[in-house]
């Protein structure tokens, strides 16, 4: 068996058919037909990874996302039938390490899966620090300090900040970024990118106006600073 998958959906016929496909792909499935439910089986019983619906009844899907990122860095894919770009840099933003739109084809659906996995072992399984300027970034542990002191980043914002810093002067274009750190092309929506570099800089750069950590290579993307000689 794969990994064991937390599916929390009202809808009876989306969630069934899911919870076959998933099955069918080789994962252990549980499921939820609404948002407390949902979170009362995520404590319960601590699934690899939590494929939540936006839109539920008791909880909405941000709600249980925020109560399970308080607690722990469990991977959630998040299912959507919305199309506004800001629900989807909501819910990164919140910690969402994926967005799947209904309706969707269930061999998408197993490859979003497994890449979040993917990702989360990868993050679990490094062991490195990384300096960037004043930052220290512990890519074991998913904290950043600047000068001792520990910043409150989101999963989309460290896994970012990680992705440049590790490569200092390299330029990341857009399309990349949105393919190492959210795990796929979305559509060209650069937009989440240049979302989230803000909100990056907001709480690592001293003055965000004028950045010296995370700059912007005009017309290419974006780099990390290089170490001063």
């Amino acid at each position: 068996m794969d990994a064991r998958i937390l599916l929390v959906e009202d809808d009876p016929s989306i969630r069934e058919v899911t919870a076959l496909g998933l099955t069918g792909a080789g994962f252990a499935v549980t499921t939820a037909a609404d948002g407390a439910e949902g979170l009362e089986r995520w404590r319960a019983t601590q699934p690899d990874l939590v494929l939540l619906d936006v839109m539920l009844p008791r909880l909405d899907g941000l709600e249980v996302l925020r109560a399970i990122r308080r607690e722990a860095t469990t991977p959630v894919v998040m299912l959507t039938a919305r199309a506004d770009t800001i629900d989807v840099v909501v819910g990164l933003e919140s910690g969402a390490d994926d967005y799947v739109r209904k309706p969707f084809d269930m061999p998408e659906l197993v490859a979003r899966v497994r890449a979040a996995l993917r990702r989360h072992q990868a993050a679990a399984g490094a062991a490195s620090t990384i300096a960037l300027g004043p930052l220290r970034i512990d890519t074991a542990g998913r904290t950043v300090t600047r000068d001792g002191a520990e910043l409150s980043l989101t999963r989309t914002e460290f896994d970012l900040l990680a992705e440049l810093a590790q490569h200092p002067g390299q330029v990341f274009s857009r399309e990349a970024l949105l393919d190492h750190v959210w795990g796929y092309d979305y559509l060209g929506d650069s937009r989440l990118v240049d979302v989230a570099i803000g909100r990056l800089r907001a709480k690592i750069e001293e003055d965000p106006a004028n950045p010296a950590l995370v700059v912007t290579v005009r017309g290419a993307g974006y780099k990390a600073a290089r170490p001063a000689a």
